[in-house]
């Protein structure tokens, strides 16, 4: 008995219907456990919420940092609105009833509708706003800034104004330079030679530009061009031009020695004075006194006004002068020659001029034909020298000194002044042959205009100082606009 005792012992306990006391949850009864859980927690979320924040609980600093809160600020751009007197519920009625059909058979409960709303909540329920703000944002304290409205603001401001509201960020202007130039102009024979002037703006906004033995007038304004005036004899050329200060004369100057006056409204010649020996290369007007400059390093002042119109004779250069300019305000003449010189010498005064210079400088090693003065610093003046030399150096007429030089690894032939921005613009030769915008003073590209076959001979500017005209050996004239999409017209 004891036998079978045991043996019903054994299946039992091998029995598998019968329920394991000591085994983990079934998986149904965790689902049900954790249901429950969930509708326990509907009806007290207090108590829930707690016990969870406190069992799982995620640090709120790293361990080993010391975090610093933001700090708050007063008078800050942004407004955020308290939602507690809002209407959400009338919101989410509204959203919810947008996209439900119309019935139209329910316009009389369209009005009890709108009768019960008024009479319950004071207000038509169609009139109703989705997102209603109560109040007004706080104002700014006084002196308050908001950088962002300078870095995002896409108002023009003017820069007078913005510099005195913002100092801290410079005022900027826009532009934008064509590397295309804006018109091309044919000038056939034109003379390819490097120590002539050819090329030259009024005014009144006539181009001249000088072909072998003929000078020619375009009008910029309205796009006519004339032949002024032609050499006689065929061998005979045309060295220099050069407008008056009202634009009304001009002075040619020729290879047969002598220097011809012009009324361009007329187109008559006034008169034709002979003084020098040799062709004259470069002329400069200083009110009614005209300079040139010749190959034979002579360069005489006429007064135009008076038959015996040989008044002085400066000496200096030993060979050819081909740069010519009058300061500004009429106080300095700069010439420069083939002999690698730049001279400064003192005006006329009362009929009589010193025959010394008061500036004489030797650091160019080629041939200085490029001469500008700066018109708001018209102490300054700009020269440049040839294919040996290829500098730009800046001077100061007041006490002589050299302010900066720049090797241009290029041959300059011309310099001229943009007032618009303070810029420099130079025309090379030999080896970029094309016209470059500096700034000033520190000689930095702006930009390259590109696009002459053969070196740049001469630069001119247009009277508004938006156009830039240069002449090469190309036997092209090419106009380009250097202006800003707004500019201001120059005064100087």
């Amino acid at each position: 008995m004891a036998q079978f005792g045991s043996e019903n012992d054994i299946h039992s306990i091998l029995k598998l219907d019968m329920p394991i006391t000591n085994a983990p949850m079934a998986r149904w009864q965790r689902k049900a456990s954790s249901s429950t859980a969930s509708a326990a927690s509907a009806l007290s979320p207090g108590k829930l919420a707690k016990a969870s924040l406190s069992t799982s609980k995620t640090p709120s600093k790293t361990p080993g940092k010391n975090t610093k809160s933001t700090p708050s600020k007063v008078g800050g751009d942004r407004f955020i609105p308290t939602r507690n007197s809002k209407r959400m519920d009338v919101a989410s009625f509204l959203l919810t009833k947008e996209n439900e059909p119309m019935d139209p058979n329910t316009a009389g409960a369209l009005e009890t509708q709108k009768a019960w709303s008024i009479t319950l909540d004071g207000y038509d329920i169609e009139e109703a706003k989705i997102l209603h703000l109560g109040g007004k944002p706080q104002n700014a304290p006084e002196g308050y800034q908001n950088n962002l409205k300078v870095l995002y603001s896409q108002v023009s401001t003017p820069a007078s104004s913005r510099k005195s509201r913002f100092p801290s960020f410079p005022a900027k202007k826009s532009r934008y330079i064509s590397s295309v130039p804006d018109r091309i102009l044919d000038a056939p024979e034109l003379r390819n030679d490097f120590y002539l002037n050819l090329l030259d703006w009024s005014s009144r906004n006539m181009l001249a530009v000088a072909l072998h033995n003929s000078v020619y007038l375009w009008d910029a304004t309205q796009g006519d061009i004339v032949l002024l005036m032609k050499l006689e004899r065929e061998q005979d050329y045309i060295t220099s031009v050069s407008w008056t200060k009202e634009g009304t004369y001009l002075a040619i100057g020729t290879s047969d020695c002598k220097v011809q006056l012009w009324d361009v409204q007329n187109q008559k010649r006034l008169r034709s004075m002979a003084s020098h020996t040799s062709r004259v290369g470069s002329l400069s007007w200083n009110d009614h006194i005209l300079s040139s400059g010749s190959r034979s390093g002579h360069i005489h002042h006429h007064d135009v006004r008076v038959a015996d119109h040989h008044i002085f004779t400066l000496s200096g250069h030993t060979q050819e002068v081909c740069g010519l300019k009058w300061s500004p305000d009429g106080r300095y003449l700069a010439s420069g020659g083939n002999d690698n010189m730049v001279y400064v010498w003192p005006a006329v005064q009362g009929g009589s001029s010193k025959n010394h210079s008061v500036h004489c400088w030797s650091e160019h090693q080629g041939a200085v034909k490029a001469l500008a003065w700066c018109p708001w610093h018209r102490h300054i003046l700009a020269s440049a020298g040839g294919t040996s030399d290829r500098h730009i150096r800046l001077w100061n007429v007041n006490n002589g000194s050299c302010i900066s030089a720049l090797d241009t690894q290029s041959q300059v032939s011309s310099l001229v002044f943009a007032p618009n921005y303070k810029e420099l613009v130079s025309g090379h030769g030999f080896a970029h042959n094309n016209v470059v915008i500096r700034k000033y003073p520190s000689l930095s590209k702006v930009a390259e205009l590109n696009g002459h076959e053969d070196r740049v001979l001469n630069l001119t500017l247009s009277p508004d100082c938006s156009t830039i005209a240069s002449v090469a050996g190309d036997e092209t004239v090419r106009l380009w606009k250097a202006k800003p999409r707004s500019y201001y017209e120059c005064n100087f």
